[in-house]
């Protein structure tokens, strides 16, 4: 008998709330919109304000200031700033590396691309010592103007930057500087000394004797090039970095090079070019289809002096190298599906490799066996 009204209550007290349930719900709509509507409002009307409009500009520009994200510890690393060939790829640059030994920076060749990749990650361009060419093909020089302005222009520079490249580099750079002496002289005139000194303004050249192979040796750096092969361009260059026991080496653009694989001897990384010559071929059958027989052509010649993945895997396991890293991607994978095809042929021949995109970067902690492969944003 008691429990009887508790039951009959509680039931036409939940009816009432099951009632009211659509009814507190389009309130609460109601009230989100109104609320929305009166934030957008508000906000439309702030940003006419020059003060708040000032406020906003300045919480976007500490956004956009970056982070280079590079190692703290002492360290042998390096970035591909550059990925790509020729080949349009859409998100990569051309051919670049940048290696970092300690505090102090080094180019080796500067692509197309390549010299905004290192803006956008915020490299620190006044601790760039000098750039190291492979060879004088436009895709490993074209924007050298832009990395000396982005380490001229207010980065206190104590002289010319200092370019190393085959014979030839004197006339490259030479060509810049002529092509780059209104700038200079503008913006001197412009911002003066403080900010566009005119007695750094200018490029450096060394002409790389391979006879004196090293051609970099400070603070604990050591940097030896060593001629590749190219033909017809010679001499084509590949470069070893040995620091503090951590090394690396760079091919360059190269068909299969024996002298390459002693260069690169027991090497901690090598950083080697890589052709997908059996999708080459698909590009020059197709371009024959179509009646483009230059671009075949092409398609056809470039496959005479450069390396495919599976000869690149082949050389690092020759050479003893621990772990191999794929650049200069000829053509350069798109998505998964073409990375797939591009790939073919690799895992039969080595387990330890990395396929490179811009900003892909390996870092050899001094003091260390480890080979850490991250990516910069």
């Amino acid at each position: 008998m008691f429990y009887i009204p508790w039951f009959h209550y509680n039931k036409k007290n939940s009816n009432r709330i099951n009632s009211e349930e659509p009814l507190n719900m389009k309130k609460f709509l109601i009230y989100l919109i109104a609320s929305l509507v009166i934030i957008a409002i508000a906000a439309m009307v702030g940003l006419r304000n020059p003060s708040i409009q000032d406020k906003v500009m300045i919480s976007v520009l500490e956004g956009l200031i970056p982070s280079s994200n590079l190692p703290e510890e002492d360290s042998l690393s390096a970035v591909i700033c550059g990925s790509r060939s020729p080949i349009p790829s859409p998100g990569r640059a051309q051919t670049c590396v940048m290696v970092r030994a300690g505090e102090n920076i080094y180019i080796v060749d500067i692509g197309d691309g390549s010299s905004s990749n290192l803006r956008n990650w915020g490299i620190p361009f006044n601790k760039i010592k000098s750039v190291l060419l492979t060879h004088l093909h436009s895709d490993h020089i074209s924007d050298l103007a832009d990395l000396h302005q982005a380490s001229w222009i207010m980065q206190r520079r104590k002289a010319k930057l200092d370019v190393y490249g085959p014979q030839g580099v004197g006339l490259v750079t030479k060509g810049f500087e002529a092509a780059y002496e209104p700038d200079y002289f503008f913006r001197n005139t412009h911002h003066g000394d403080q900010i566009a000194p005119l007695d750094v303004a200018g490029l450096n050249p060394h002409t790389v004797d391979l006879n004196q192979p090293k051609i970099i040796d400070e603070d604990g750096l050591i940097v030896t090039a060593f001629e590749v092969v190219h033909d017809p361009v010679k001499p084509a260059l590949g470069y070893r970095f040995d620091y503090k026991g951590r090394s690396l080496v760079i091919s360059g653009d190269t068909s299969y090079s024996e002298n390459l694989i002693e260069n690169s001897r027991d090497a901690d990384v090598l950083i080697h070019e890589a052709q997908a010559n059996h999708m080459i071929n698909l590009l020059r059958d197709f371009n024959l289809q179509m009646g483009a027989n230059l671009n075949a052509k092409l398609m056809e010649d470039i496959t005479t002096y450069h390396t495919t993945l599976v000869e690149a895997a082949e050389i690092a396991n020759l050479a003893n190298v621990k772990h191999l890293i794929f650049y200069h991607l000829t053509p350069a994978p798109r998505n998964r599906i073409t990375e797939i095809i591009f790939l073919r042929g690799v895992d039969e021949v080595r387990e330890e490799w990395t396929l490179s995109r811009d900003g892909t970067m390996v870092v050899l902690p001094v003091g260390s066996g480890d080979i850490n492969i991250l990516e910069l944003e």
